[in-house]
């Protein structure tokens, strides 16, 4: 039997990692005792004076990065804790927009580790180590992104002054149930009573409203206290007592909304000024993301001449909003081809389904990991769900960009998506 030995605080961050990855007995381990027992003993579970958590299907990271950037603009001192991270683990800890450097995760590990009288998974000791972060910088502000539902993610331990819900839809069934009422539910774990709770869901389950007026929360609801439209060039929001004119933003409107929802209701003064550059500025990697020539700036390869997007959706709502912005991108002799890849545990055929009469050319990737599975089996699934789709199967990401990398032309169209992790490949290979 192999005995799982600590690493010391003298280790690399991928030696800590590496070791939480397997320091635990399964990888997901629902439930909130353990860590809250070692949040408790360590005095992590009031991290910032005021906090702000946010859960969704869809659009957390983008809500989260909008808040982020109108708080810092108003002179707070705020910290963020999100997931996954696309490249470096550091991206899930941003402190004063910047993420933390490995020498100050490392001795949050060592220091969690020497401490902790139970055994956490990866993602609780994460959670665990931005807390400590968060307290030991003495910030203002604390947003939180859940990970997975809401009601016992490792986020839920702290309790949240504010709580946001971006979207619902179906994902992650083993853990959240196979429906949009039972999936809701989860997610309104995060509300506590008599707080604001902003809602961007615009077909909200009744059992998120339900819960919600069962704990007295003063609901801030989309389509019902307010609404937004979009123009050529500006963003209107709109709730009874306030009206807003803003850029169009570079992230996903529906989010951009929902995250003014949230700053309109915050007790901190935020100008419109502030409020319209933040949503200037707020941009997300991998969200629909065209690449440009600085992309490319390292890669020591013929760069493609077909323009190339990266998005990490991974269900089927997610594609949904792909399929709706890459529509706008078509043109007469234009070929659309995508680079794809998803986890075993996805809905692939719910991924697809809503690009099938865009894409012309689909390129299945393989991916590593005990959640990847090889390009064949991609291809497979993606004929089974798509019968007349052109595909052909590739052993990695690397390998279908290149070749496609020769095959498309000026005029069209490669798209990378599926999952944050083909999408990471993608970006390390153009990179190197």
């Amino acid at each position: 039997m192999n005995v799982l030995i600590s690493p010391k605080a003298t280790d690399s961050l991928e030696t800590w990692l590496s070791y939480l990855e397997k320091s635990h007995f399964k990888p997901i381990d629902m439930g909130l005792e353990r860590i809250r027992k070692v949040a408790e003993e360590l005095d992590l579970l009031k991290p910032a004076p005021y906090v702000i958590t946010v859960a969704g299907t869809n659009g957390k990271g983008s809500t989260c990065k909008l808040l982020e950037m109108a708080l810092l603009k108003a002179g707070l001192k705020v910290g963020v804790y999100s997931s996954p991270h696309l490249i470096h683990y550091n991206e899930r800890v941003r402190i004063q927009g910047q993420a933390v450097g490995n020498a100050d995760l490392i001795t949050t590990f060592d220091y969690i580790e020497q401490h902790k009288s139970a055994s956490l998974t990866y993602f609780e000791f994460g959670t665990l180590a931005a807390l400590d972060l968060f307290r030991k910088a003495k910030i203002d502000v604390a947003i939180l992104e859940v990970g997975l539902g809401g009601r016992l993610d490792a986020t839920n331990i702290v309790d949240p002054d504010f709580a946001v819900i971006t979207s619902i839809d179906i994902d992650h069934v083993e853990f959240l149930g196979d429906n949009r009422e039972a999936i809701g539910r989860e997610k309104a774990g995060i509300f506590r009573p008599n707080i604001p709770v902003v809602i961007g869901e615009p077909d909200c389950p009744q059992s998120i409203l339900d819960y919600a007026k069962e704990l007295q929360c003063h609901v801030f609801r989309r389509d019902i206290d307010w609404t937004f439209s979009a123009e050529s060039d500006r963003l209107q929001w709109q709730s009874k007592t306030k009206s807003l004119t803003v850029p169009l933003p570079k992230i996903p409107q529906p989010n951009c909304a929902t995250a003014l929802a949230v700053l309109t209701q915050l007790p901190f003064e935020l100008s419109d000024e502030i409020l319209a550059q933040a949503v200037e500025e707020a941009k997300m990697t991998g969200r629909f993301q065209l690449l440009g020539e600085q992309d490319f700036a390292k890669f020591s390869q013929n760069r493609p001449l077909a323009q190339v997007f990266i998005d990490v959706g991974h269900n089927p709502h997610a594609a949904r909003y792909l399929a709706d912005r890459l529509a706008e991108w078509i043109q007469p002799n234009r070929k659309i081809y995508a680079v794809f890849s998803a986890l075993v545990d996805k809905d692939l055929s719910g991924i697809v389904e809503p690009l099938e009469d865009l894409i012309d050319e689909w390129y299945c990737a393989g991916l590593q990991g005990y959640r990847g599975q090889r390009g064949t089996e991609v291809k497979s699934k993606l004929l089974t769900a798509l019968p007349n789709a052109k595909a052909v199967a590739y052993e990695n990401v690397i390998e279908a960009s290149q070749v496609l990398f020769e095959t498309a032309n000026e005029q069209d169209i490669i798209l990378v998506f599926g999952s944050f992790h083909t999408v990471a490949d993608f970006v390390v290979w153009i990179e190197q």
